[in-house]
């Protein structure tokens, strides 16, 4: 079974957490702060990482942030109730999923089973080699996807993404210039079991084309269409 990381600084989120995953079978390493989870996360990635977000000596994002430079490692942030500004700082900052506390345990076991399968699903595709559209290396201009190795470049130039942006852009990538809609975006990245806003998936793009204008800063190719949803330009 699957490896999942838990930091928060709530001991008692930690300890009911952790009773509930590894009753599911998961094994489960927590930390109580971002600091202390940092050396050890780094060294040995887990599959999953659960990250809240305020926490003292070093929070949720900014770890998120330190350990993305080494690994894409999935993460599911928990959020504040009624403080949305923390998911979308959370979304923005690359998280594959966010939880609001205080949340029903069997909503985090949906959106744990959900992120697993979406990165156990290419780790099992690039393993067998399957020979289906959605395994095939495509290129669109200057993008190329290659879903075996969960590889994106732009004009040659390797950008670096999360399961769930990988799985948006290749949909909207797949049939350049026709109009995707917010709902077949959710569709393509998320589990039927899972529900997610409109919010989620406009958070995702902006974090897509932040990521792709820091290598070409004259990136335009995911276009807006107000009130409609999203398209891929073909450059």
């Amino acid at each position: 079974m699957a490896t999942i990381a838990l930091v928060d600084d709530d001991k008692n989120i930690l300890a009911s957490v952790t009773m509930l995953l590894e009753q599911e079978g998961y094994h489960v390493r927590s930390y109580t702060d971002g600091a202390s989870a940092l050396t050890a996360l780094s060294a040995t990635p887990p599959d999953l990482a659960i990250l809240d977000i305020k926490m003292p000596r070093m929070d949720g994002m900014e770890l998120l942030r330190r350990l993305r430079q080494t690994a894409e490692i999935p993460v599911i942030f928990l959020t504040s109730k009624d403080e949305e500004i923390d998911e979308l700082m959370g979304l923005n900052a690359g998280a594959d999923d966010y939880i609001r506390k205080p949340f029903s345990q069997r909503l985090l076991l949906e959106r744990v089973k959900a992120v697993l399968r979406r990165a156990e699903g290419k780790g099992a595709a690039a393993t067998q080699g399957q020979p289906g559209e959605a395994s095939r290396s495509m290129t669109r201009g200057k993008l190329t996807l290659d879903p075996l190795r969960h590889e994106c470049t732009w004009d040659g130039k390797p950008v670096r993404l999360t399961v769930t942006e990988f799985l948006i852009l290749q949909s909207l990538a797949q049939r350049p210039g026709f109009v995707k809609s917010r709902d077949n975006l959710m569709d393509a990245a998320y589990d039927d079991q899972v529900y997610v806003d409109d919010r989620t998936i406009d958070s995702h793009i902006k974090r897509l084309r932040k990521k792709f204008k820091a290598v070409a800063d004259e990136f335009d190719s995911i276009e807006t269409l107000y009130g409609v949803g999203y398209r891929y330009k073909e450059i």
